[in-house]
């Protein structure tokens, strides 16, 4: 029996998880049984706090973007309130919501003994992720705008952010050292069990790079070059766990849709591994080069933009086939099918977007939105896909079904207004009069920003709307 089947434990509507009796061939079924014990509990702890991060970043976002659009944005103080909004927003939506959805399916996949280091990380994670949410209004500290993770310097954001990456830690840790062997044969289940292994290895490796520069950095650097050189290479790191992370829920979300994926369980598995190979290559690079240089920078940028598209196109390719070849899709399956064909959409969007890129204007972020949202998109749908499956009501309502078109389209019109603005030479990180719009191109430009940005705020909260309403919904069944 292969060790990394699915465990059913009686568990309803898995049964069709399982390689049917008598099949000696392999499976290209990518879905993983839910379990029913203090695992699904913790999941769904992990799905609670990322969606909680979702909300507290579309509070900021509608900051973000009133900071941004023309007309509006004279009336609030604009200096403190973007960059500190935007500080908020991109910690909360991209490292908080992601992080927590990796947890989410880590603790899925993990052994049904020692829960508790699981709900310890869970507790940690969510006491930083509250820190940081209330840092804005408790500690008045500059905003610093580093990549990958921006920062409030100050006591209480850090304090949070700190104890959010421990948390990540321990249920990394926990996930690596009781992964199982591989069996004998490679069934689809397994082929996404080591997606996420996969991923939590990139994830280990990246917190090594963040202690790595801490350690390494020299004194007295300003506050900008600190931040910026502390998250450079780590930041890299993290964006191969998110594309693996990605990657399985694509898989996932095709199979759930009942679509065939063009793709063995162990060609996908190749895939995942060229996914993750580069990753290896990072502690030569802070071997090689200080981490000051420019040289280490750079080579932890050609190392992203090598490795981490090796794997996107076979496997975006092989699920836009099977969504072609997919007809009419059940009632329940519709939700699923929208995020993931937005989700395809916004990250090839995205990643057409980063060839355009000259200079630092806003098509950097156009790019990097893109990209994101696609990752969020594909969260959004196997949140949806999972629900059922942690005894919640399913979200088959025509909003659900709606909401990851109205996401999607939002942020298209938000990365559109970006890119148009951005061929005008208006610069990124920057907001209100500090944009300097002078043309009615650039005006134009950044309001059709803001209109899609707004979109796409309704369209984040109708997700926290269904996802809500799910957990509302089962918790009455429960108690009835």
């Amino acid at each position: 029996m292969n060790p990394l089947a699915p465990q059913l434990n009686g568990a309803p509507g898995l049964a069709d998880a399982v390689r049917p009796a008598g099949a000696g061939r392999q499976t290209s079924h990518y879905r993983v049984a839910v379990p029913v014990d203090a695992r699904r509990r913790l999941a769904t702890g992990w799905l609670l706090l990322g969606t909680g991060a979702l909300v507290a970043s579309g509070l900021f976002s509608l900051l973000l973007v009133v900071s941004r659009t023309p007309g509006v944005n004279s009336l609030v103080p604009v200096a403190d309130l973007f960059h500190v909004s935007l500080v908020a927003h991109v910690d909360l939506s991209v490292l908080v919501w992601f992080a927590a959805f990796g947890g989410l399916l880590w603790a899925l996949t993990g052994p049904s003994r020692q829960v508790g280091t699981g709900w310890s990380a869970l507790a940690l994670s969510g006491v930083g992720a509250l820190l940081m949410v209330a840092a804005p209004f408790v500690q008045r500290a500059p905003p610093i705008m580093s990549n990958y993770i921006p920062v409030l310097d100050g006591s209480v954001f850090l304090t949070g952010l700190v104890a959010f990456g421990i948390g990540v830690a321990l249920q990394v840790i926990h996930t690596l050292m009781n992964t199982q062997p591989l069996g004998a044969t490679l069934e689809g289940a397994a082929a996404l069990r080591l997606g996420l292994v996969a991923a939590a290895i990139s994830t280990a490796a990246a917190l090594l790079a963040f202690f790595w520069s801490w350690w390494a950095l020299p004194p007295g650097l300003t506050s900008k070059a600190y931040y910026e050189l502390l998250f450079w290479g780590g930041g890299h790191v993290l964006q191969f766990s998110w594309t693996l992370l990605m990657l399985v829920a694509w898989l996932w979300l095709a199979d759930a849709i009942g679509a065939t994926v063009p793709l063995s369980p162990r060609i996908s598995l190749l895939l995942f591994g060229l996914a993750l190979a580069l990753v290896f290559a990072t502690p030569f690079v802070y071997l090689a080069h200080d981490v000051t240089s420019v040289e280490h920078r750079r080579l932890l940028t050609w190392m992203m933009r090598a490795g981490g598209g090796l794997a996107i196109a076979p496997v975006s390719l092989a699920v836009s086939l099977a969504l072609w070849g997919r007809g009419t899709v059940r009632t329940e399956a519709r939700p699923l099918r929208a995020a993931l064909i937005m989700s395809l959409a916004l990250f090839a969007v995205g990643g057409l977007i980063g060839f355009a890129i000259k200079g630092s204007d806003v098509r950097i972020p156009a790019h990097y939105h893109g990209c994101i949202v696609g990752v969020t998109l594909a969260f959004m749908g196997l949140a949806y896909h999972l629900l059922p499956r942690f005894g919640f009501r399913a979200p088959v309502s025509r909003i659900a079904a709606l909401q990851p078109y109205v996401y999607g389209a939002g942020q298209l019109l938000h990365i559109v207004g970006l890119v148009w603005s951005g061929g005008y030479g208006v610069q990124r990180k920057v907001g209100g009069a500090g944009q300097v719009l002078g043309s009615a191109q650039e005006i134009a430009g950044m309001a059709l920003m803001g209109l899609g940005g707004l979109i796409a705020i309704v369209g984040g909260m109708l997700f926290v709307i269904v996802v809500i309403g799910a957990l509302r919904s089962g918790r009455r069944e429960m108690r009835a």
